[in-house]
Parts: C-alpha cells; sequence; structure tokens
C-alpha cells in the first residue's frame, strides 16, 4: 500500500572515471537515506530495498507499488579530482512526473552541507506536493573535518554491507584506516564493533580475538559519541551476539528507535532479541515494522520465517523463505531453514528437489541424513555429517543426537552455549532439539541461559517532537494574512514561489504554516497555490485582452511552471481538460 509521504531514494549512479567511486556513491545515497529518516511522518524506505533497483530498469511505477512510496530519489554522481557534481531528480510514482531537479557542482570538503541541502529541498518538495511534515533546520551535521577519514570509513561501510566474511575483513582494514587519519570521529568506530561482533558469533574469527576488538572499539566509540543511534546498535549487538544478555540489548535498540524509529537494523535486532527470549508475538511486530520500510530485504524475510519456524508454523515459514529466496536465491540461512520445514513436514520428494538445486554445498547431504535417520531408522553415525563450516546450523548437536548418542548432543550443545556461537541463541525453541526436551540437563540450559533481567527494558516511546499546532486566534490572523498576499499581492504569480517562501512573507515558522495549510485549510501547499492560479487563469482566457495568449502561454502568466502541473490540477478541480472547459463556457 502506497503511502503519499514517502520516498525511495536510489543508489545514486557512479559516472566518476574510477569505478571503484561507487562506495561513495553508495555513500552519500545512504547518508540522504539516514537524513529523511528523521522526518517526522515520512516513510523512507530502507538501504537494502531501495538498493535493490540500482540498475534503473524498472519501471517506476512498478519501483513505487513493491516499494509502496510516492516518490523516489534517482541521481548520479560524478568525481573529479577534490570536486564532485550531483545531479538529482525527484520523480513521482504515478505517473513518472519529475516533481524538482536540479544539480550541484562542490568541493568534497563540502559534503556534508551538501547532504544536507539535498535533504531538506527534498523534504520541503514531499510537504508541498503531499502534507504537513515536521522538519528540522538541520538533517545532516558534520561527523568530521578530514574528509580523508569520511571517504575511508564509507569505504569500510561499503564492504560491511556485503555480508560476507572476506568483505568484513576488509571493512576492519578501512575502517581502522579512518580512525588513523581522525580518532575524534566515532563512526569507525562502531563500524569495528559490529563487524567484530559479526565475526565472533558465526566462528569467522577466534572469539577472544573478536571480543577484544570489538571491546576495544564500542569503549573508545562510547567516549566519543554515547547517545548516538550507532552506539546503542554497536551496544545492543555486544550485548546480544557476544553477551548474550538480550535484556541489555533490548534496552539499548529501544534507546535507538527513539531517536530513528525508521532504523530496520534496529527494529531487526530487537526481534532477534526477542525470538531469542521466546517472546515471538514481539518480535513478529518489530520485524513486521521492518518490512515497512524494507520490503526488499532478504534477510528481514528471513527472520519472520524463522519466528514462525521456531514457532513450528512450516508451512508460514516455507513461504517466508521462498519469499527471502526469490530476492536472493543464496541467501544460506533461508536455504538452511527451507530444508528443515521440509524434513519436519515429512517431504521427502520436496527436499531431494530442493537439494539438488544445491549441489555445490558440501553440507547438503546432511539433510538427507538427517531424514533417513527421522523418518527411516537408518543406522548412522555422527561421523557421517559434515560439520558446518558456515555455523549456520548446530550440527554437532543434530549429529549425535539424531544417531542416538543422546549424552554427547547434550554436551555439545553446553559447549556451543558457553562459546556463544550464533547458531545455538535459538536452543530453547529449536524444533529440531525437541527430543531433549524432557532431560533435565536441557531443561536447566534454558532456565539459566537466559535467566532474566533484574528489571526487564520495556520499549521506550519515540520521542514527540513539539507540536506545531496554532491556536484559534493565530489560526484566523495568519488566514486573513495569507488572503491578502494572495486576493491582493497576487504571490502566487511567482513560479518559484515555495513553502518556506510564503512563510517568510507571513512571519512563521514553515512547520507552523505547513500545519495550517493541511490542517487548518484543508490543503498542502500546491493544492493551496495552485487553486489561486486556476483561478486566475479562467478569469482571464474568456476576457478578449487575453485571446493572442495560447492556453499553455496564459497558464504559465497565471503562474504555473510546468505543462503537466497545469493539465493535471485542472482535470482534477473541474473534470475537464482546459480546451474543453474554455469550449463550454465560450458558448
Amino acid at each position: 500500500m502506497t503511502t503519499q509521504r514517502s520516498i525511495a531514494v536510489l543508489p545514486f549512479e557512479n559516472l566518476s572515471e574510477h569505478q571503484d567511486n561507487a562506495y561513495l556513491a553508495d555513500g552519500i545515497s545512504e547518508e540522504i537515506i539516514l537524513a529523511l529518516s528523521k522526518v517526522q511522518g515520512l516513510k523512507v524506505t530502507a538501504r537494502t530495498s531501495s538498493f535493490a533497483y540500482r540498475d534503473r530498469k524498472t519501471d517506476v511505477r512498478i519501483m513505487g507499488n513493491r516499494l509502496g512510496v510516492a516518490t523516489i530519489l534517482d541521481g548520479s554522481l560524478r568525481k573529479i579530482g577534490n570536486r564532485i557534481r550531483i545531479s538529482a531528480q525527484l520523480v513521482r510514482t504515478d505517473n513518472g512526473f519529475h516533481l524538482w531537479s536540479d544539480r550541484f557542482d562542490r568541493e568534497l570538503e563540502d559534503i556534508f552541507e551538501l547532504q544536507d541541502e539535498i535533504s531538506l529541498l527534498i523534504a520541503e518538495k514531499i510537504r508541498e506536493n503531499y502534507g504537513h511534515l515536521e522538519i528540522d533546520e538541520h538533517l545532516v551535521t558534520s561527523k568530521t573535518s578530514n574528509i580523508k577519514a569520511y571517504e575511508q570509513f564509507l569505504r569500510g561501510r561499503f564492504f560491511q554491507l556485503n555480508w560476507n566474511k572476506e568483505d568484513f575483513y576488509k571493512a576492519l582494514e578501512y575502517y581502522k584506516r579512518s580512525i588513523q587519519l581522525d580518532a575524534s570521529y566515532s563512526q569507525p568506530y562502531f563500524g569495528l564493533v559490529q563487524c567484530y561482533g559479526i565475526l565472533g558469533s558465526w566462528g569467522f574469527m577466534d572469539k577472544d580475538e573478536a571480543l577484544e576488538g570489538a571491546s576495544l572499539y564500542l569503549t573508545k566509540g562510547l567516549v566519543l559519541q554515547p547517545n548516538a543511534p550507532e552506539a546503542y546498535f554497536a551496544r545492543a549487538t555486544q550485548d546480544l551476539w557476544v553477551n548474550w544478555d538480550p535484556y541489555q540489548a533490548l534496552e539499548k535498540l529501544h534507546a535507538g528507535l527513539a531517536i530513528v524509529p525508521q532504523d530496520t537494523e534496529l527494529l531487526e535486532s530487537a526481534a532477534e532479541a526477542y525470538t531469542a527470549l521466546g517472546r515471538f508475538e514481539d518480535a513478529m511486530a518489530l520485524i513486521n515494522q521492518a518490512l515497512e520500510f524494507n520490503p526488499l530485504s532478504p534477510n528481514h524475510h528471513y527472520t519472520k520465517g524463522n519466528i514462525y519456524y521456531l514457532q513450528r508454523q512450516y508451512d508460514h515459514a516455507l513461504d517466508w523463505m521462498e519469499k527471502a529466496l526469490a530476492i536472493d536465491n543464496k541467501w544460506d540461512l533461508a536455504i538452511r531453514v527451507k530444508a528443515c520445514c521440509l524434513i519436519l513436514k515429512k517431504d521427502r520428494p520436496a527436499l531431494d528437489e530442493f537439494l539438488s538445486q544445491l549441489s555445490t554445498d558440501n553440507t547438503i547431504g546432511n539433510f538427507t541424513l538427517l531424514y533417513d535417520a527421522l523418518y527411516t531408522n537408518s543406522q548412522l553415525a555422527p561421523t557421517q555429517f559434515i560439520a558446518d563450516t558456515a555455523y549456520y546450523l548446530p550440527w554437532a548437536v543434530y549429529a549425535p543426537l539424531y544417531t542416538k548418542q543422546t549424552e554427547q548432543a547434550l554436551q555439545a550443545l553446553k559447549t556451543g552455549i558457553e562459546l556463544r556461537n550464533g547458531q545455538y541463541i535459538n536452543f530453547s525453541n529449536d524444533p529440531l532439539l525437541a527430543p531433549l526436551a524432557d532431560h533435565v540437563e536441557f531443561r536447566e540450559l534454558r532456565q539459566h541461559t537466559f535467566p532474566g533481567p533484574g528489571q526487564q527494558a520495556e520499549q521506550k516511546k519515540t520521542s514527540e517532537k513539539p507540536s506545531s499546532r496554532l491556536s484559534d486566534l493565530d489560526i484566523a490572523k495568519h488566514k486573513a494574512t495569507l488572503s491578502t498576499l494572495m486576493e491582493e499581492e497576487q504571490v502566487f504569480l511567482n513560479p518559484n514561489l515555495s513553502l518556506r517562501d510564503l512563510a517568510a512573507s507571513i512571519g512563521i515558522h514553515p512547520n507552523k504554516l505547513s500545519w495550517l495549510l493541511n490542517e487548518a485549510l484543508g490543503h498542502n501547499f500546491n493544492e493551496y497555490i495552485n487553486s489561486y492560479r486556476l483561478k486566475a487563469f479562467q478569469g482571464k482566457v474568456l476576457q478578449p485582452e487575453f485571446s493572442h495568449f495560447s492556453i499553455l502561454g496564459l497558464a504559465y502568466e497565471c503562474g504555473f511552471n510546468s505543462k503537466s502541473v497545469f493539465n493535471d490540477f485542472f482535470k482534477k478541480s473541474t473534470g475537464q481538460t482546459p480546451s474543453a472547459w474554455i469550449k463550454m463556457h465560450q458558448r
């Protein structure tokens, strides 16, 4: 469902001579996404989903429908030496009409000011066309005075978001270079914490080494910026995946969400924390929010399917794993849970067909062995199962458990929990560990792993900004001033008139004028201004002294600055085309 005050920011196309400048184009696009996400009341598609349309071959109407947004920001970046040129355009997804476009030539040192300028312009255009929004004076602030440090951070972020072992290590390298260039720049510290947390919890790095690295950079980052959303996310990552303390993680995650309620990384991480605690209803509510802002994330689809899987709702789980794999057919977590669902549904034909498509994976044979162990009374040995080096499923427990070596399985489970390995965090509700449910040791593990908080952190509400609502007296005063400006001074004849310009003429804040127009007068800015332009056009077009004007020429004379806007607004307001209306009234 499309939300009117909504936008997706496509990754800027890299037109630089050097293709490795893609990190800069991606980084600037993501910064604009984060900036616009701060605007209360504006729905902004998350990076993963908007970046899925990097190739730009999809019709804008299809993109708008799939992402549920009314507008799309498209653009390009060219870096020449120490200068950048950004071209950007804001497009309506219902008809492809350009609401705004511009080109910016700046020094790279001015990048933060440029990001702020573009973000504010975009927010203003959406407000003028779609309704009231509260917009701060600035949406982007300078994070470092060392542009080289910023570039190294963007390179690290670029590799981190590729989500594979080799690129995580590259991200570590670039984040450390960024810190060497500016030790007071906080963002790379938190990037390092996230990378070390993932590498350590999923077995891609020695656990102690990862823990030491995460703790070191977290401590330093918190000194610089203790209350940034990145800080809360980094601390929560360590709490959840390193320390296995979902309660502490949730406290930080909800604090971060109070600042940036649309942050899908925070939403998904909170869903994972609730899932570990078996609080599936809370987990589902949060992952549904994440999917609203990030509908093309394979990991969000997997996470939702995993919640169903852990509740033994295998048909629903399969549906969501299929959706994840439709987006990325190599998403390993979804592949493995789909296979488990087919096993638990006793659907051998579907399992065999699915596995036949994955012959390159050296652990795929485990699923066939597991099916045989469950349903055919095959005499198997644990050594027949291949260790999952990717650490996605706890085969070290499954192998002995389904070869009738229960004590060995329990010991492997204890070891995995003690080491805080990521694939064990949901052991309490793992359907394939059901045969252990009645064992005393298993019940003790469930009881003592997440014993409960001293005082459970509840979800914090999003902080409310001051209201722009006006008193009845102020409403009447400003309506009278607006009437004078429109009827007597005819400011609507200025084709470049903006909401901020009109607010300055009245002497009030743009947020208050936006509220006045939308809530008190029932029109967005463009509807309000264009209604006066339309009235002026209708008054002049039938008069002989204006007969030498063409229809479009007179529309421009009355303040319209686009043929499409004029025709669309005229038809919407009168139910007729301009030429049909003129003919009818001339008769």
